[in-house]
């Protein structure tokens, strides 16, 4: 059944749609987290992190790369739920997880665990209220 039917059935409130919505999401997050991210942002998104390249600004360059990264997981999301609520609500929360984990306030299991429990509450609310 492709993704579409598996929204629809969703929004009816049904259930059964769930895991396959819940699982595209985190394919979408795996993509945006790795290939997608590349070397220069995974490094770049971090305030702590300093270039040897003497061009690069490094005072603010990490809010650049975070929001840029951020940004793309947040296309993901609105590309599988075509909700731009979801989109902006996950932009949000995506980038203050990842600065939480780039300042050590949460490693990476928490990380992952937190963006995890995003996809599964972006999946109930398509479900019952959007």
């Amino acid at each position: 059944m492709p993704l579409s039917q598996h929204l629809d059935t969703l929004a009816e409130g049904n259930l059964s749609a769930a895991f396959p919505v819940f699982f595209a999401l985190m394919v979408a997050h795996a993509l945006c987290d790795h290939p997608f991210q590349g070397q220069f942002l995974a490094l770049h998104k971090n305030r702590h992190y300093h270039a040897q390249n003497p061009t690069l600004p490094t005072h603010s360059l990490w809010i650049y790369c975070l929001s840029a990264h951020s940004l793309i997981h947040a296309g993901g999301v609105w590309l599988i739920t075509g909700s731009y609520l979801l989109a902006i609500i996950e932009l949000i929360l995506h980038w203050l997880i990842d600065f939480l984990k780039e300042d050590r306030i949460i490693n990476f299991h928490v990380d992952q665990l937190l963006h995890m429990i995003c996809k599964v509450a972006y999946t109930l609310a398509l479900a019952y209220w959007l």
